[in-house]
């Protein structure tokens, strides 16, 4: 992997941010939970030719963590708030994981000036009771346990989670997991909305990516075949086969194959 994929680092207000050059980024990546910006490094090394910005989400790598609820719609505004810092005419292409993606789908629901398309890498499904007042949350055992490990251990320890991950994905996902403010975890949360519901409000282009629900995905093909009906603009669902929640470590071939077809007609 390259060191210097992000030649350009800034921060607005408590968001650290990265680009791959100077020019204006006409992609923006918004990671998982409890990865960071730099976990975007390997795959924008197979990417020549885009011009990259991704964000470290509130309390995640080097960005800062606000004392207040930790909610989608302050993950929207974040990215919302970077974007406008350094906008392109038209919106950006948004592609998001996890976390990430559902922050893509909160921001692109509520500011269709940002975002021209979006990526939904495997994004929560959401809960009908969103609505809901903010609840204490803690910390998932898995990751108490894998901040305890120093970086040799933890990378180690990736490893043996996920043997067929490539290897230069490694450390960036083990060095994410130290970078996490664990008073995230003192802060009440609030569960996203239902997915089908934010699509109502998407008008964009959207491309779903997910895989297997066996392997961890947490997008069924049935769940796919909701979004689609539920969407209110031009919808396409990939089914990546024999992946899990992070497709586009299990096979970053079929992730990237899929990513830069929609990137052609979108960017």
């Amino acid at each position: 992997m390259s060191a210097s994929m992000f030649d350009v680092r800034g921060r607005t207000a408590h968001l650290a941010w990265y680009r791959t050059d100077e020019a204006i980024a006409d992609v923006a990546f918004l990671h998982g939970f409890s990865d960071s910006a730099q976990c975007w490094e390997p795959l924008l090394d197979e990417m020549p030719g885009i011009h990259a910005l991704a964000i470290d989400a509130r309390g995640h790598g080097e960005s800062g963590l606000p004392e207040e609820p930790f909610r989608y719609t302050a993950l929207r505004d974040d990215a919302a708030l970077v974007l406008s810092s350094q906008p392109r005419d038209g919106g950006m292409v948004v592609v998001g994981h996890s976390m990430g993606a559902m922050s893509a789908a909160y921001l692109a629901a509520a500011r269709p000036d940002l975002v021209r398309a979006v990526v939904l890498e495997d994004p929560p499904t959401g809960g009908a009771d969103a609505h809901q007042q903010d609840e204490p949350w803690s910390e998932p055992p898995w990751l108490t346990e894998i901040r305890a490990l120093d970086l040799p251990a933890r990378v180690a320890q990736g490893h043996a989670n996920d043997p067929d991950w490539p290897n230069d994905e490694l450390e960036p996902w083990a060095t994410s997991k130290a970078q996490l403010n664990p008073h995230m975890f003192d802060l009440p949360y609030q569960d996203p909305l239902p997915l089908t519901d934010l699509l109502t409000e998407i008008t964009c282009p959207v491309l779903l990516i997910h895989g297997d629900t066996e392997r961890g995905s947490l997008i069924s093909t049935e769940y796919a075949e909701r979004c689609t009906r539920a969407a209110a603009g031009d919808f396409n669902a990939t089914h990546i086969p024999n992946t899990g929640h992070s497709v586009h470590r299990d096979n970053r071939q079929q992730y990237l194959a899929a990513l830069a077809a929609f990137l052609n007609h979108h960017r």
